[in-house]
C-alpha cells in the first residue's frame, strides 16, 4: 500500500479476523461466554420494553388526544353554561321586586275569631301575623333557623355544593333517588321555592291555591337548576338579611300559620320578637314537617324535635352549654289559648252563618268578634266527656250535642259531637235534623195558653182514636201505656202524657200550633197530621234551643247568633254587626210565664227530675222519639238555655235511654258548671190561681182565636202600618179568610 509517511491505524478487518488467527483457550472461551450471556438478555428485555413503551405511548397519545378534545369542548361548554347562568341570574335579579312586596304571598285571606272578651280562640285560613325582619325577631329565633336549615347561610352564594353533595350521598346510601329526601337546599333556595321562582298564583292555571303550592314544591332536575339560578339571583338582588326576612315571613309552620310571627302568636300568644331559646327551637323545628310536628297536634313530638334543634344551636355556638341545658330542661309549652283549642264546632257555626265573601271565600284578613263564653264552652265540653266516661258503656258509638244560649239568642257554647276538639267535622248541633219527640210539646201548650187556657185546666187522658184521612184510624198511646183520666195541663206536661197533648193540639188547631212553633224559630217542615203534637217533625238542636229561649224571654222569638261584629284587620270600624237577637212577640207574656211554671214542674216532679239542682229554679222538657232513636232535654235557668240531644248518626235505637235519662244528666252536669259560684235567680214564671180550671173538650176539633191573637196574627202578616183598618162587623168574614190563608201557608 502506498503511504504518506504516516503510520496507519490497524483496520477493523484485522481485529475482526484476529480471533481466527489466535485461537482462544478453553478458559478464555468460558470467560467470554460468561461475559456474553448477560449481553444477550438485556437485548431481549429491551426489545420487549420497546414494544411495551410503544403500546403505552400509543394509548397515551390517544388519551392526550381525547383529553385535548374534552378540554376543548369542555371549556367551551363551561363558558357557554356560565354565560347562560349569568344571563339567567341577571334576568331574574332584574325582575325581583322589593322585599316588602314578597313577605305575604297568600292569595286568600284569613279569619280570626274572638270570644266575647276579645281573646282569639279559633283561626280559619292561613294567618299572617304581620311583617317581621331578620333584625326585629328574637336573635334566638334567627340563630335557630340558620342552625337548623343552613349553617353556611352567610357564606355561600345561594347554592351550597358541599351541602348538595352531602344530601345526594345520604339519599343514595338510604336507597332513595339522588333528589329524593334530603335536598341540600340552602335557605336561599328554600325561599326561591316559597316564591315559586317568581311565578304568582293564577287561577286559570291552578284551580286552587293548594294546586299552585303543590306545583311549586315539585322536585325535578330541571326545577332544581332553575331554583339554583333563581337563588343566585336573589343573592345578587338582596342582602342576606333581606333573604332571611322573606323566608321568616313566607314559611308555613302548621295550624294555618304563615310566617314566624303568626306561628308565635298562634302557639305562644306573643310576638316572634319575644320568643325564648326553647320556643325558638320549637318554631324552627316545625320547618321540617309543619303539620305533623305542630304542637297543637302533638306537643311531645314537637318538643322532641325542638331538643334536636337546641343541640344544633349549641354545637354551632349559638347557645352556651348552660342555656342549652335550660332549654332542654324547660321545653316550650303552648299558651292557654292554644292549649284549649276551644269552640271548634262553634267557630264552624259562625263561619257558616257569616257572609261567605268574608268567611270561606275572603281575600282579606277578617276579625270576627263572637258570643262565645270560654268558661261556658269548657263547662259543656267537660260535662259531655264526664257523662260518657262514667255513665255510657265502653265502646258505644252514640253521639251527643250541646248548645248553651242566652235568652236573647246569643250562643255561648256549642259541642257538636263527642270529639270536643274537632274542627270542620259534622256538627250535630246545627246540621243534624232529628225528630223532636215530646220536646215539641211546649209549643202545643204555648198555643193553648196563648188562647186563654190555664195550667190548671183539665184534659181527659183516656184512650183516643182519630180518623186520619188517607191513613185511617190512629190511636196514640202514652209512654207508660196507662191512662189517668182527668189531669191538669200542668200534670200532663210534667208527665209528658201523649193523649192530652194531642187533644189540646186538636182543640186549638194544628195550624195554630204550627204557627207558634215556626214563629219561635222551628224552620223545618212540620207534620200535617195529629202526630204533630207528639214531635213527629224534625228540627236541629240549635233551633230547639232558640225556640225555648223565646219562652224564657217572655214569649218573643229569637234568632240564634254567634257573630257580634265583623271588621277587616287594621280597621277600627266594623263592616257588619250581629244578625240575630230578639224578634217579634209570639205569645203573650202571661202565657209564657205560665208555660215556664209548667216546665218548672217537669223538672221538680216530672220526667225531668234528674236535671234538678238544689237551690235553683230550673225548667225544661224531655223528649224521646219512636224506638228511642233520639233523646232530648232542653231547659233553662233564669239566665241560660241549654239544649242536649243524644242518639246515633245512623238512627240506631238507643238502649235504655230516654230524654229524662242521659240527656238530662248531661244537661245537669253542664248547668252545674255554668252556674257554679253564682247566686240563684228566680225563673220568670207565674203559678196559676188555686183550684182546677175548665175541662178540655176532647170532641172540639178547633178553638177560635181570641181577638188579641187575631190582631197579632194580622200584624205579623201585614206589619203594624198595613193592618187593615176597616169596620170589623162588615169585614169579619174577609178577615177570617185572610187569617186562614196565613195559617195554611198560602
Amino acid at each position: 500500500m502506498s503511504g504518506n509517511g504516516r503510520k496507519q491505524p490497524p483496520l477493523v478487518a484485522e481485529r475482526r479476523y484476529r480471533a481466527k488467527a489466535q485461537p482462544a483457550t478453553q478458559a478464555d472461551q468460558k470467560k467470554a461466554g460468561a461475559r456474553k450471556a448477560p449481553a444477550r438478555k438485556p437485548r431481549r428485555s429491551a426489545k420487549k420494553q420497546g414494544i411495551f413503551a410503544r403500546i403505552l405511548g400509543f394509548f397515551a397519545g390517544i388519551l392526550r388526544w381525547i383529553l385535548r378534545i374534552v378540554w376543548g369542548i369542555g371549556w367551551r361548554i363551561g363558558l357557554v353554561t356560565s354565560i347562560i347562568i349569568g344571563l339567567g341570574v341577571t334576568y331574574y335579579a332584574m325582575q325581583l321586586p322589593a322585599v316588602t312586596d314578597l313577605v305575604d304571598g297568600r292569595a286568600r285571606g284569613s279569619v280570626t275569631l274572638l270570644d266575647r272578651e276579645g281573646r282569639p280562640f279559633a283561626w280559619r285560613g292561613d294567618q299572617f301575623g304581620g311583617m317581621i325582619t331578620a333584625d326585629t325577631v328574637s336573635v334566638h329565633l334567627r340563630n335557630a333557623v340558620v342552625a337548623t336549615e343552613d349553617r353556611r347561610f352567610y357564606w355561600h352564594p345561594g347554592v351550597d355544593p358541599k351541602g348538595i353533595a352531602s344530601a345526594v350521598r345520604i339519599n343514595l346510601r338510604e336507597g332513595r333517588g339522588p333528589l329524593s329526601g334530603n335536598g341540600g337546599s340552602t335557605i336561599t333556595q328554600q325561599t326561591a321555592k316559597l316564591l315559586c321562582l317568581g311565578r304568582p298564583y293564577d287561577q286559570s292555571v291552578w284551580p286552587t291555591e293548594r294546586d299552585y303550592e303543590a306545583d311549586c314544591r315539585r322536585t325535578t332536575l330541571w326545577r332544581k337548576v332553575q331554583e339554583a339560578v333563581f337563588a343566585m339571583a336573589m343573592e345578587v338582588a338582596y342582602t342576606k338579611d333581606e333573604i332571611l326576612t322573606i323566608y321568616l315571613n313566607r314559611a308555613y309552620l302548621g295550624a294555618g300559620s304563615r310566617g314566624f310571627e303568626a306561628a308565635a302568636q298562634r302557639y305562644f300568644s306573643h310576638s316572634a320578637a319575644e320568643v325564648t331559646p326553647a320556643e325558638a327551637a320549637m318554631l324552627a323545628g316545625l320547618l321540617k314537617a309543619p303539620s305533623s310536628l305542630a304542637p297543637t297536634n302533638n306537643l311531645q313530638r314537637s318538643q322532641d324535635r325542638a331538643t334536636l334543634v337546641v343541640g344544633l344551636m349549641e354545637e354551632q355556638g349559638y347557645l352556651s352549654a348552660s342555656a342549652a341545658e335550660e332549654a332542654r330542661t324547660n321545653p316550650a309549652e303552648l299558651s292557654s289559648e292554644a292549649r284549649e283549642q276551644a269552640g271548634g264546632y262553634f267557630a264552624d257555626y259562625v263561619m257558616d252563618t257569616g257572609p261567605s265573601y268574608f268567611t270561606q271565600n275572603t281575600t282579606e284578613d277578617v276579625i270576627i268578634r263572637t258570643t262565645l263564653d270560654r268558661r261556658i264552652q269548657a263547662a259543656a265540653e267537660e260535662a259531655l266527656l264526664y257523662v260518657f266516661a262514667n255513665e255510657v258503656r265502653e265502646g258505644s258509638e252514640a253521639q251527643a250535642a250541646i248548645v248553651v244560649m242566652s235568652a236573647d239568642g246569643a250562643v255561648r257554647a256549642m259541642v257538636g259531637g263527642r270529639d270536643t276538639r274537632a274542627s270542620g267535622a259534622f256538627n250535630r248541633a246545627t246540621q243534624a235534623l232529628r225528630q223532636t219527640g215530646s220536646a215539641f210539646k211546649p209549643f202545643v201548650f204555648a198555643a193553648g195558653l196563648d188562647l186563654g187556657m190555664s195550667p190548671n185546666d183539665l184534659v181527659d187522658d183516656s184512650p183516643l182514636t182519630i180518623d186520619v184521612p188517607g191513613s185511617g184510624p190512629w190511636s196514640p198511646q202514652n209512654y207508660d201505656r196507662q191512662f189517668k183520666g182527668q189531669v191538669t195541663l200542668t200534670q200532663a206536661l210534667a208527665e209528658s202524657r201523649n193523649i192530652p197533648a194531642v187533644l189540646i193540639s186538636e182543640q186549638v188547631g194544628r195550624e195554630n200550633v204550627r204557627t207558634v212553633a215556626s214563629m219561635f224559630g222551628i224552620e223545618s217542615d212540620l207534620a200535617a197530621g195529629p202526630a204533630l203534637a207528639l214531635g213527629a217533625s224534625e228540627s236541629t238542636l240549635i233551633e230547639m234551643t232558640g225556640a225555648y229561649a223565646g219562652i224564657l224571654n217572655g214569649g218573643s222569638s229569637v234568632t240564634p247568633y254567634g257573630l257580634v261584629e265583623l271588621r277587616l284587620q287594621g280597621d277600627s270600624e266594623p263592616m257588619m254587626g250581629s244578625g240575630g237577637g230578639i224578634g217579634e212577640r209570639v205569645i203573650r207574656e202571661e202565657a209564657a210565664r205560665s208555660l215556664t211554671w209548667m216546665m218548672y214542674n217537669v223538672v221538680e216532679q216530672g220526667t225531668g227530675n234528674r236535671a234538678a239542682i238544689d237551690g235553683w229554679e230550673l225548667a225544661g222538657k224531655t223528649g224521646t222519639t219512636s224506638a228511642a232513636r233520639d233523646a232530648w232535654f232542653v231547659g233553662f235557668s233564669a239566665d241560660y238555655v241549654i239544649g242536649v240531644w243524644m242518639g246515633y248518626d245512623d238512627n240506631t235505637p238507643l238502649t235504655g235511654v230516654t230524654g229524662g235519662g242521659l240527656p238530662a244528666d248531661i244537661w245537669r252536669e253542664t248547668m252545674l258548671r255554668v252556674v257554679q259560684g253564682r247566686t240563684p235567680m228566680p225563673l220568670p214564671m207565674t203559678a196559676p190561681a188555686g183550684g182546677a180550671g175548665q175541662s178540655i173538650d176532647p170532641s172540639a176539633s178547633e178553638r177560635p182565636l181570641t181577638d188579641e191573637a187575631l190582631d197579632r196574627a194580622l200584624e205579623s202578616a201585614f206589619g203594624p202600618a198595613q193592618t187593615p183598618q176597616t169596620d170589623q162587623s162588615s169585614t169579619e168574614d174577609a178577615v177570617m179568610n185572610v187569617l186562614n190563608n196565613i195559617l195554611n201557608g198560602n
